[in-house]
């Protein structure tokens, strides 16, 4: 085993005390906190043997260090948790890392270090996406930056900025580029990339035209220029500059390293990844107005300890719009069928909305198993050890590792080996001197040549995609403890997670929307009632969120923050307001947002008194001027006030867009509609708010239309896709002709006739999300 080049700070260690004694100590007292009603025999033998390992390879100082930091974090109360392959590990749980109990999953510990892999050992954590900046500030200030660096990741040619570096190397006007940039169909793969700028354009027959094409296919994947890591740290005991190359960052009084992830792992430099998390942000803030409202703060391990029926009953009717993973499509699509009903359940539910499992042909014998249709079986009592609570069929990463030592006579290392394999056989064809080695063994072993092959083929299958236990456990913890928030304080829940934005899959008007349709009650943005965040306020009904001035456009945090700070009992003119605020385009911002509308009646009222003071009229009136007679104008329709409401907050609290479409959308279903609908020919509409196209879709693309009563899911097959190109692509809202296909709870459109209603909207600014 190779050593560690530099060791971590010394300081951290008591006096008296080495490293390991010092790590145990740490070890004892954390495990007498998890494991308050006793630990098992097998959980206190992995400790052993974890510490053992670790003190064998050196590696105490690199897990008092990590322990050090969320220590700070939980000191701040800064919400943070430790995930990947650092959840195999109980010396993590004990020392509070990582939040996975060893008791209610499978560990590896192979999967986080073992002897075999030669190389430093991983931990992840995450932190509060808004809050991970004093995570930074306490590493740089308690190391210094002669100690403590980024490191650095390198940034490699893609499409775009090959194309666009090229062009302007052979002196292609920057506007020509742009254009081609901005048409150019990025999304279908099966499109040839000459014939699509031939369309645009571009005359392939040029000589300059030619080179470029050339060069930007020899281009791509070649390193373009390095950036800054998000954060990785190195932290040494000396000054860094006598190990590694380093660089001023962007930012004052900091240093980046200017060797990336691979560089630090081959020359043994342990990197600490301080990462964020936006979801720990959301939860944070839901906590804090649980405790403003109701007087207790949960906790992430309250809540986690115990599986609540009611939270999972909401998770089976896929109610996630917001929660923690389970919020996409796709997640959404598999929750009725799989039906989770205990944590472990929702560990699965993560891991198999994966293209591994899919392209494993995993996803369907597990639901046949799960639902009684298909028998579970099992070659061996060992097999069975390993594959018992996901049915006899793997699915994850550790569950490969571990067939591959009961069943193939792997070492851990040598398993370990094969999962790296497994994850680059598609680029690099490492997978096949594996195959032989993993057959035979299970044949000397007694398996049948069928399931050696069997298993091989979901090796296969796995490819670069199969998910980690781990990872999925971490994961499910979140799930679940943003689940149970949306259930019992759903008003916390949708204003935490608006204050948090951006974040996941859906925009403050989907959220919103969401909200509304659990009837919640929401409030308008307020001159004289509005925070900058979102907050909870007392309102006829009980409680209502009231929308904060985070969503105006155009109007900055301090200039709120002064609003907010001089308003007192409230302000009662336009004219007290423009004393405050001197700038035009913030006043306009102001009143077009409506957060005017109760002094003056309505946005349009507001604009107009705005313009009508002058600021640079006499101090004393002209006696003889007669007085100007108040102007009173008319309400905005309600299409108008939508149309605002889009354009100056992104968002409408009243009618639908689509609704009111609805009289010319004859014979036009609508989402709801869809839960009473049988199989068939269908019309259904909504405004685009989802495009995906995941990279193992075989061209697939998958929309969400919304509409005034939720959310429909469409499929896309690639032939209806390029046909109808100019239909979908930049449509805002989509007219879909189809077929309704349904199994149980689940139903989605297979697009037939796409039809761009957006010239019937044209005013509407929105834009959907685009994920790849």
């Amino acid at each position: 085993m190779s050593q560690l080049r530099y060791e971590y700070p010394a300081e951290l260690i008591p006096s008296g005390l080495n490293a390991d004694q010092y790590l145990a100590q740490l070890v004892k007292t954390g495990k007498a906190r998890r494991f308050a009603h006793g630990i098992s025999h097998k959980v206190q033998s992995i400790i052993d043997k974890e510490l053992e390992l670790i003190r064998e390879l050196g590696y105490a100082h690199f897990f008092i260090t990590i322990h050090d930091i969320v220590q700070f974090a939980k000191s701040r109360n800064i919400l943070y948790q430790g995930r990947g392959s650092a959840a195999n590990s109980v010396v993590c749980y004990c020392l509070e890392i990582t939040a996975v109990n060893p008791d209610r999953v499978d560990v590896l510990f192979e999967r986080f270090i073992s002897k075999e892999r030669d190389e430093p050992p991983d931990i992840d954590v995450d932190f509060e996406h808004q809050r991970r900046e004093e995570v930074f500030q306490y590493i740089y200030q308690k190391y210094g930056r002669e100690r403590a660096a980024l490191a650095a990741t390198v940034i490699t040619y893609r499409f775009k900025s090959a194309f666009r570096d090229v062009g302007k190397a052979l002196g292609i006007a920057e506007a020509q580029l742009d254009f081609f940039i901005k048409e150019f169909n990025h999304r279908d793969r099966a499109l040839d990339k000459s014939d699509q700028l031939q369309a645009l354009g571009l005359d392939l027959n040029a000589h300059t035209s030619q080179w470029l094409l050339r060069l930007v296919d020899q281009i791509q994947g070649f390193p373009r220029h390095l950036s800054q890591h998000v954060g990785g740290f190195v932290i040494s005991s000396g000054p860094l500059s006598e190990l590694v190359p380093i660089e001023n960052a962007a930012m004052p009084e900091r240093t980046v390293i200017q060797w990336d992830k691979d560089d630090l792992e081959a020359l043994y430099l342990l990197k600490v990844d301080i990462l964020a998390l936006g979801m720990l942000s959301a939860i944070r803030r839901a906590f804090d107005l649980i405790e403003a409202h109701h007087g207790q703060r949960p906790s992430i391990a309250d809540i986690s300890a115990e599986d609540d029926p009611a939270v999972y009953a909401q998770l089976q009717q896929a109610d996630t719009v917001g929660v923690f993973q389970i919020e996409s499509r796709a997640q959404m699509n598999m929750l009725p069928r799989l039906k989770p009903r205990c944590y472990y359940d929702l560990v699965i539910q993560i891991a198999i909305v994966r293209p591994g499992p899919i392209q494993g042909d995993m996803v369907h014998p597990y639901l046949k198993r799960r639902n009684g249709i298909e028998a579970v079986d099992y070659p061996s009592t060992e097999v069975k050890a390993v594959l018992q609570r996901t049915l006899g069929i793997p699915i994850f990463q550790e569950q490969v590792i571990k067939l591959a030592m009961v069943a193939g006579g792997f070492s851990g290392g040598e398993a370990d080996q094969l999962r790296r394999a497994m994850a680059a056989w598609k680029r690099k064809g490492e997978l096949g001197p594996f195959r032989d080695k993993l057959i035979n063994g299970m044949l000397e072993r007694g398996y049948s040549q069928d399931y050696a092959e069997r298993l091989f083929r979901q090796i296969e299958g796995f490819g670069g995609y199969g998910f980690p236990e781990s990872h999925s456990a971490s994961f499910a913890i979140l799930a679940y403890v943003s689940s149970w928030i949306k259930h019992y304080h759903p008003l916390s829940f949708y204003c935490g997670l608006l204050n948090s934005l951006p974040m996941g899959f859906y925009s403050p008007s989907q959220l919103i929307q969401d909200a509304q349709r659990h009837q919640l009650t929401v409030l308008d943005v307020s001159i004289n009632h509005s925070q900058w965040d979102h907050q909870i306020e007392a309102s006829a009904s009980g409680h209502a969120l009231r929308l904060g001035f985070r969503l105006v456009k155009g109007l900055s945090q301090p200039c709120a923050q002064t609003l907010i700070a001089q308003r007192g009992q409230g302000y009662r003119t336009i004219t007290e307001i423009k004393s405050v605020v001197r700038n035009a385009t913030t006043l306009e911002a102001l009143a077009s947002a409506g957060t005017l509308k109760t002094l003056t009646g309505n946005r349009y009222q507001s604009r107009w008194q705005l313009s009508a003071i002058q600021d640079d009229r006499p101090l004393m009136r002209d006696l003889n001027e007669p007085e100007e007679a108040p102007v009173n104008l008319p309400t905005p329709s309600a299409f108008d006030t939508m149309i605002e409401d889009y354009t100056a907050l992104g968002l409408s609290l009243g009618a639908h867009p689509i609704s009111f479409l609805r009289d010319q959308l004859k014979g036009v279903s609508t989402a709801a509609d869809l839960e009473q609908r049988a199989a068939g020919w269908i019309k259904v509409a909504g405004l685009v708010t989802c495009k995906q196209r995941p990279g193992t879709s075989s061209g697939v693309t998958f929309l969400t239309l919304e509409d005034e009563t939720g959310n429909i899911n469409v499929v896309l097959w690639l032939a209806t896709a390029q046909a109808q190109n100019k239909a979908w692509v930049n449509a805002k809202a989509l007219l879909v002709k189809g077929i309704l296909e349904r199994e149980d709870k689940v139903c989605h459109v297979i697009a037939g006739k796409l039809i761009d209603l957006t010239p019937r909207l044209q005013k509407l600014t929105m834009h959907s999300r685009n994920f790849h």
